[in-house]
């Protein structure tokens, strides 16, 4: 089901659960409608985790006032929801652009995010694949957060801070 909205001017971050949305987490519709959006398929480093902010600098510049369509089929138990966030391309200078680029893809190819393979099934068999290839080869690239030989992953450093 697409969502179009776009991506507010302030990124914000949901401080207790840690998660990733568009701007980190919000957006407006053509009405003003407020929507909380967790990027599908992956997990992001917390704010006070190392690459946490170069994440939120990153996804910000991808989606700052843009309009984004979101592709999702379930809200989290926080009610937010939960889907693949597709902006266009930066190079792209037309008036109306394509929305081609994925925008979990995109920080796990840079390595700042990990692919969240614990959600793989509700991914379809293409994305979860280049899902996977993008952490692999950012890991094998030594890119971003993979530039530490043992990053520690967002869901165990959640339960470190619990």
């Amino acid at each position: 089901m697409p969502l179009t909205i776009v991506a507010p001017t302030t990124p914000t971050r949901e401080a207790d659960t840690g998660e990733l949305g568009v701007a980190r987490r919000c957006g407006l519709d053509a009405h003003h409608e407020q929507y909380k959006i967790r990027v599908a398929g992956i997990d992001a480093p917390e704010r006070s985790q190392p690459f946490g902010q170069r994440l939120k600098v990153s996804l910000s510049a991808m989606v700052f006032g843009k309009q984004v369509d979101v592709h999702w089929h379930k809200q989290d138990r926080y009610q937010r929801i939960v889907g693949k966030v597709m902006v266009a391309a930066p190079s792209c200078r037309a008036t109306q652009c394509p929305k081609t680029l994925d925008a979990g893809l995109a920080q796990l190819t840079v390595g700042l995010a990990w692919w969240y393979e614990k959600y793989a099934k509700e991914q379809s068999p293409e994305d979860a694949g280049r899902y996977e290839f993008a952490e692999h080869e950012a890991r094998a690239k030594r890119a971003g957060l993979w530039a530490d030989g043992h990053p520690v992953p967002p869901w165990e450093w959640r339960k470190g801070e619990r």
